[in-house]
């Protein structure tokens, strides 16, 4: 393969990351906004769009292979594929996520009365992996250490969060029979795994900064 025609190559690779990252940025979006809105036909949309985000991420790590078996990239173009071959996975699993969104959305029923801001924590980890996407994009490896330090907040967060949902729970139980207790715990287990989902879409911004500050800075600091 001819150098101007292995760069083409490279450059593609990138362009096909960034896009793949809209993509699941939308599913995330629209996972929310299903959650939020109680909006059932969102819902089945995400779910059933998880196929797409799918065959994009086979698609990409096929085209991975190709540059590592046909072209034995070195240096930085070594580290720039094998970065992009890992944020393309954590950029699947953020899309199962939203997935799981969506069905937490489909299950929730409109009577709990669990008093979490599940909007305020889905915009932050959303805006993280946005964040992240363009660091990727930039090369930004001040932006990769800043989204790093936010995760800690975003974590702080979700701890606020379970705590405020097991606050909640103790009051209902007090002030209502057993029957009604044993039909909240559905819903408090769907808000647990809410948060902890969010919460994993924040890690997985954090992976995609720690990958892009390995591939831009050959600097391992930030990968777990």
């Amino acid at each position: 393969m001819p150098r101007e025609e292995y760069q083409s190559s490279l450059e593609d690779l990138e362009a096909d990351v960034e896009a793949m990252g809209r993509d699941v940025l939308s599913q995330l979006d629209d996972g929310l906004d299903a959650l939020e809105a109680g909006d059932d036909d969102l819902a089945h949309a995400v779910i059933a769009g998880d196929d797409a985000i799918n065959d994009r991420y086979l698609e990409l790590e096929r085209e991975c292979i190709d540059l590592f078996a046909l072209q034995q990239p070195v240096a930085g173009d070594l580290r720039f594929v094998a970065a992009s071959f890992k944020i393309i996975t954590d950029l699947e699993r953020v899309g199962d996520l939203a997935v799981n969104l969506g069905e937490y959305a489909l299950a929730t029923t409109d009577e709990t009365p669990l008093d979490v801001d599940v909007a305020a924590i889905g915009t932050d980890a959303r805006e993280m992996v946005a964040d992240a996407l363009d660091a990727y994009a930039g090369a930004d490896t001040d932006a990769c250490y800043a989204i790093a330090e936010r995760d800690d907040e975003l974590d702080a967060h979700c701890q606020r969060a379970n705590e405020r949902v097991v606050r909640d729970l103790i009051e209902h139980e007090a002030g209502e029979d057993a029957w009604a207790v044993e039909r909240l715990m559905d819903d408090v287990s769907r808000m647990l795994l809410t948060v902890r989902d969010l919460e994993r879409v924040g890690d997985h911004a954090v992976n995609i900064a720690a990958r892009t500050l390995y591939m831009t800075e050959n600097d391992p600091a930030l990968i777990y």
